[in-house]
């Protein structure tokens, strides 16, 4: 038995001969590997950027304008030299710490903020909770230019210039519309059976928040702190409308100042430095992306 079947046709002198059929797994075989090497290329294409930046921190700051490359001619160290020496007299860990500093808080105060926002459009019936949740869901078709005057004058005149109020206050309350929509969608999936139940056990809002809500929204949290502290890590405006003070620089901000020194451009340094920002941030998507994977993927599903 060998599994395959003859097919018997007729050709123009009307003789019969034997075709043998293409067998199914060469078609299969055939059609994966178009699709492997669709995506490879594609890959390619996507992570050229990352590799041209890795191979880019080796060279001169001479050769960038002259060598268009990938391989540099004469490779180098000293531009991560350059970079772990610091700028304008102050050490690169320093900016990493400011970074570190900014995203953690904001990334907290995003979570604890839009957490309990969610709880009360999901969970507590109140007079004009949809005229609240509409005008809610509304701010996230406004631009962030809108409110950047605004938002200044309003800080300045409280003294907070040069300070990081003005980054990490607003994550306290609640502002960020998408993560507030993104957890009442995922505690309306939650059945309000488990909310008469606490409540029969004497749990107020409080305990059944903490006790309940917090647990089971855990997919929901982790994906908001994965994209939040993203945002914030890479975020350049806000800290440079802000902050004035060199020592208080976090790292997008410090970039600048390889482009700035009397006139001149360190391009091999400002290479470095980008690629070394960039690191904590692959490190954390590696780390985490099965969480934001399952968070995503789960945020429609009914209990």
């Amino acid at each position: 038995m060998t599994g395959r079947t003859d097919v018997w046709v007729k050709d123009d002198a009307d003789q019969e001969r034997v075709v043998q059929p293409q067998p199914y797994w060469n078609r299969k075989r055939v059609t994966t590997l178009i699709w492997f090497v669709a995506l490879a290329i594609l890959t390619a294409i996507v992570i050229y950027p990352l590799i041209w930046l890795v191979f880019a921190t080796f060279k001169p700051s001479s050769e960038f304008g002259q060598n268009q490359g990938l391989i540099p001619d004469s490779p180098t160290l000293d531009n991560y030299l350059k970079v772990t020496e610091g700028i304008a007299g102050v050490p690169l860990w320093r900016f990493f710490a400011n970074s570190a500093v900014i995203a953690i808080a904001a990334t907290f105060g995003t979570l604890l903020s839009s957490a309990m926002a969610a709880y009360a459009f999901a969970r507590i019936r109140f007079k004009g909770v949809g005229v609240f949740f509409a005008a809610m869901i509304g701010t996230l078709l406004l631009p962030f230019h809108v409110v950047i005057i605004p938002q200044y004058i309003m800080f300045n005149r409280l003294d907070m210039i040069d300070t990081y109020w003005p980054l990490l206050l607003p994550k306290f309350l609640a502002t960020e519309a998408f993560f507030v929509f993104l957890m009442v969608q995922f505690m309306r999936g939650i059945p309000r059976e488990m909310d008469e139940a606490a409540r029969v056990d004497g749990a107020g809002h409080l305990r059944t928040f903490t006790s309940i809500m917090l647990p089971l929204i855990q997919p929901a949290l982790v994906t908001s702190a994965i994209f939040s502290f993203i945002w914030t890590w890479n975020d350049f405006l806000a800290p440079l409308m802000y902050i004035t003070s060199p020592e208080k620089y976090p790292l997008p901000i410090a970039l600048r100042l390889y482009n700035d020194q009397t006139s001149t451009s360190d391009y091999g340094a400002t290479v470095a430095a980008a690629f070394l920002a960039l690191v904590p941030i692959l490190l954390f998507f590696l780390v985490f992306q099965r969480f934001l994977v399952a968070g995503v993927a789960t945020q429609g599903l009914k209990g």
